[in-house]
């Protein structure tokens, strides 16, 4: 069941509500954690209930791990043996569903041999499921955990809001907020949550989807063997960096939402990483959790930084390449994090040296310009990352390049095709009505309005605030007052103009672009986007993080 379908948003989640605040208002939090359970796990069968069998199996085994872990007087020895079985049961489970066929693909390559492929179906969700099991049994055996029973474990797992796609969740997080559930603070969460559950929803569903068709268009062009010219090339890269920076974006605020509904925070996973100025900022802003996980579990456990530089720079790139690969089962996925493993390296070797410590390093125009080389970057490594394979991305990457086979359109005409030639050129043509084989300039000269959807993206991204800058006051997620914080020391162009905003319209906006009272006006301006967003259902489209 996806967030962005008319069953979620129109049957299951009205169903769950009433039924949490029913059992709310008795005050019972057994009562209630179990209506929230056995509807995270009727959430979670809906596509396949046949995986209701797995995931509970998971959960018995898991859990028994994490009993016997923590029973006192164990050998040491004997309780690191229980650790490494524990972990190995998760890992093999999804080593069998998300690796077997990428195993068997890359055998009969090195042997030419002809191993059938088991075209296992992979269980939504397993990769995040898994992670987070794993930093349960690790946190058992160090002796962290406490207080939690069948129930609680049960529902720290399959809680619907982060079952399908994260955030990853370390239990002292979650198991603490189930004791102190006021019921009186109810109304307040949800008019909180319902509003970012609405502000994900439309990033989703409105600006999302809406530039998904014009990535999908050239990286379907290059899957079929048809040419890009320049400048169409670069519209379906930065078309594709946005869709995805919109979906997820979209999808953690929902998730936060969602939860806070039921009166739950989760942790902060997506802050505006496109903002950053560097790679190490952007894997802080990214996917914060799965860095999180990736530093706990791995990276600090293969020494780290405490070993020399050397040896720092290949764990980077270990981890990294890890991480790519745990996207998905694919070489594609692999070089990916090797990009990232790679720019990680020269990001940290460059700090390392004296000019980095330079004042013009730490002026405007400096973070400005290190904003814009970390997100062409970042776009340009999203190639293989969205690429069918090899030959797709590197075909890709020649047709970006002025000096390769994409020259066909310059900027001047793409610049005049999108924005000064008002009467030519087909406006707000659906895409089922292009044709199947599109012309190299198809992109930068045919359709409309591909550079006015860029650049309001483009806009929305870099000058605006983002939703938990919005709902700052409301403190939407945990561990975010640090971003807040250095949030507040950035340099923001847009506090006159958001304080001019606010006086001319009498939406209350601060200085940074947050609400100071969630009023009538804000309860339009979110119905509005409600229903545009509701409009725009019928063109249902998953997650793409829900593929990971």
């Amino acid at each position: 069941m996806l967030f962005n379908s008319y069953a979620f948003i129109f049957a299951f989640l009205p169903v769950t509500i009433t039924g949490f605040f029913i059992l709310r208002r008795v005050s019972n939090t057994s009562l209630t954690l179990g209506w929230l359970t056995l509807c995270s796990l009727f959430f979670y069968g809906w596509w396949k209930w046949e995986f209701l069998a797995l995931i509970l199996t998971s959960i018995a085994v898991n859990l028994a791990f994490a009993k016997l872990l923590l029973v006192e007087g164990r050998p040491q020895q004997l309780r690191k043996a229980l650790l490494i079985v524990g972990i190995t049961f998760n890992l093999s489970l999804l080593g069998f569903f998300k690796y077997a066929d990428f195993f068997i693909t890359n055998v009969n390559a090195l042997t030419s041999s002809s191993l059938s492929l088991l075209n296992v179906l992979l269980p939504i969700g397993i990769s995040f499921i898994t992670f987070q099991k794993i930093a349960f049994l690790v946190d058992a055996y160090k002796g962290t955990v406490r207080d939690f029973t069948a129930l609680n474990f049960c529902f720290f797992v399959t809680f619907f809001p982060q079952l399908i796609a994260g955030p990853i969740v370390h239990h002292s997080e979650v198991m603490p907020q189930l004791k102190g559930a006021d019921p009186r603070r109810f109304s307040e969460d949800l008019g909180i949550g319902v509003s970012l559950f609405i502000v994900g929803l439309f990033k989703k569903v409105i600006i999302a989807d809406s530039i998904a068709v014009y990535a999908d268009a050239g990286y379907g062009a290059i899957a079929t063997g048809q040419a890009l010219d320049f400048a169409s090339a670069w519209i379906t890269v930065l078309a594709y960096s946005f869709q995805l920076y919109f979906d997820f974006s979209g999808y953690s605020e929902m998730a936060l939402g969602l939860a806070r509904i039921f009166g739950i925070r989760l942790p902060l996973n997506f802050y505006s990483p496109y903002k950053a100025h560097s790679i190490i900022e952007f894997w802080r802003r990214w996917h914060i959790t799965l860095s999180r996980f990736l530093r706990d579990y791995l990276y600090i456990p293969l020494g780290g930084n405490r070993k020399g530089p050397a040896r720092r720079y290949v764990n980077f790139m270990i981890v990294m390449l890890l991480g790519g690969l745990w996207h998905g089962a694919s070489w594609n996925f692999v070089l990916w994090g090797g990009l990232h493993g790679a720019m990680l390296m020269i990001n940290h070797a460059w700090r390392s040296t004296p000019m980095a410590k330079f004042s013009i390093t730490q002026t405007c125009a400096a973070y400005m310009l290190g904003v814009a080389v970390t997100f062409f970057a970042v776009s340009l490594a999203w190639v293989p990352f969205r690429s069918l394979d090899f030959d797709n991305a590197l075909t890709m990457l020649g047709y970006l390049s002025p000096l390769g086979t994409g020259t066909g359109v310059s900027v001047k005409y793409f610049v005049y095709a999108q924005f000064l030639n008002l009467d030519g050129g087909r406006w707000f043509v659906a895409p089922e009505l292009w044709p199947p084989e599109m012309p190299a300039n198809y992109l930068a000269v045919q359709v409309r309005p591909v550079g006015l959807a860029l650049m309001f993206v483009a806009l929305l991204t870099f000058a605006m605030p983002n939703t938990l800058q919005l709902f700052g006051k409301y403190i939407p997620a945990l561990s975010l007052e640090a971003f807040q914080q250095s949030a507040a020391k950035t340099f923001n162009p847009f506090g006159l103009v958001l304080s001019r905003i606010s006086r001319l319209t009498g939406i209350g906006l601060d200085s940074v672009g947050g609400i100071r009272v969630l009023d009538n006006r804000w309860a339009f301006i979110f119905a509005f986007m409600f229903v545009l967003s509701v409009l725009g259902l019928s063109r249902i489209s998953p997650f793409l993080y829900f593929q990971f």
